[in-house]
């Protein structure tokens, strides 16, 4: 029989999406899930599917996983899975792709205007039952950065522009992208940030971007100006950002993603009283299983019948 794990660090109600509709769609698999990477002994090592997100992995499941053939990743990024040593060569991999862009640029909108608003002051003062009026930033008229132009970037872009912002898109693959006013080069990063007033990362994780955002660029965005983090922790110097922010060179950064996941208890970003800290929360929305599980159980069709060129979003085979 074959043998799938689901390892998915979510609210229970969440899992058991995945765990019933897999169930019940596919009865002739054995199924077993678990909610944390560190709970896999029992199964991880007759599991011949494993179905998770990159970020909740370890190198353990890999190393463990003898008789892994494929890792269905329930997210776009893959990075936690095809970058670590324990994954072998011959384990197709799978992603999702195409429905990222409405939840992570509202995330990407209300990190500037929260921001710009300066809604955290604003909580502090509610706390204190303290009436203190202050003046807030528009976006309108601004210049926000998109560094990364994929699928969400292109949706970001036209609700920016709605706004009356500028956008300057900064790709690896410079190339005219509809909404936006400019596009830059990735080699030209360090140049791009001096104009702008919100700088928001989207570029996946690799190891051409691993730290990109260090403080050189820190350095060279414009005084005053916003960061945002959609993408993945890696790709910001953390050392360098909480240098530049204690230095009050940002007025803020609304970060959703670190190097280290869960954040630690005693990272200073915590904190800080310009930055807002979620939790991984970008592409995590109600009906994110209703986009998920179709592409999951056409997938394991495939996959099942042997049909292994058709399946959708290989990223590694």
């Amino acid at each position: 029989m074959i043998q799938v794990l689901i390892v998915l660090t979510l609210p229970e109600p969440v899992r058991m999406q995945y765990y019933q509709h897999i169930r019940s769609t596919f009865p002739q698999v054995g199924l077993d899930m678990v909610d944390h990477h560190s709970k896999i002994d029992p199964y991880i090592g007759a599991a011949d599917v494993l179905i998770t997100f990159g970020a909740q992995m370890a190198n353990h499941v890999f190393e463990k996983a003898k008789n892994l053939k494929w890792v269905q990743a329930l997210g776009t990024g893959v990075d936690g899975i095809t970058d670590q040593p324990g994954l072998k060569t011959d384990v197709l991999v799978t992603n999702m792709h195409g429905f990222h862009g409405g939840p992570m640029s509202e995330a990407a909108l209300m990190g500037m205007l929260t921001l710009a608003r300066g809604l955290p002051r604003s909580m502090r003062l509610q706390a204190q039952h303290k009436w203190e009026r202050f003046p807030a930033r528009l976006l309108k008229e601004k210049t926000v950065g998109i560094f990364g132009v994929g699928v969400i970037a292109q949706e970001l872009a036209p609700k920016c522009k709605a706004l009356g912002m500028r956008v300057v898109g900064i790709s690896s693959a410079k190339r005219p992208v509809p909404g936006f006013d400019a596009m830059l080069g990735r080699d030209e990063l360090e140049r791009a940030v001096k104009d702008l007033d919100f700088l928001v990362i989207l570029t996946p994780y690799a190891k051409e971007t691993h730290n990109i955002v260090d403080a050189r660029i820190l350095a060279a965005m414009k005084p005053g100006a916003i960061l945002i983090n959609l993408a993945r922790g890696g790709v910001v110097d953390e050392d360098a950002l909480v240098a530049a922010l204690r230095a009050k060179r940002l007025a803020g950064a609304a970060l959703d993603v670190f190097a280290t996941e869960p954040l630690p208890g005693d990272s200073p970003l915590w904190d800080m009283e310009n930055v807002i800290v979620t939790q991984h929360q970008g592409g995590f929305f109600d009906s994110y299983p209703r986009f998920a599980l179709p592409v999951v159980e056409e997938n394991m069709r495939k996959w099942l019948a042997g049909d292994v060129k058709s399946m959708i979003n290989i990223v590694k085979h």
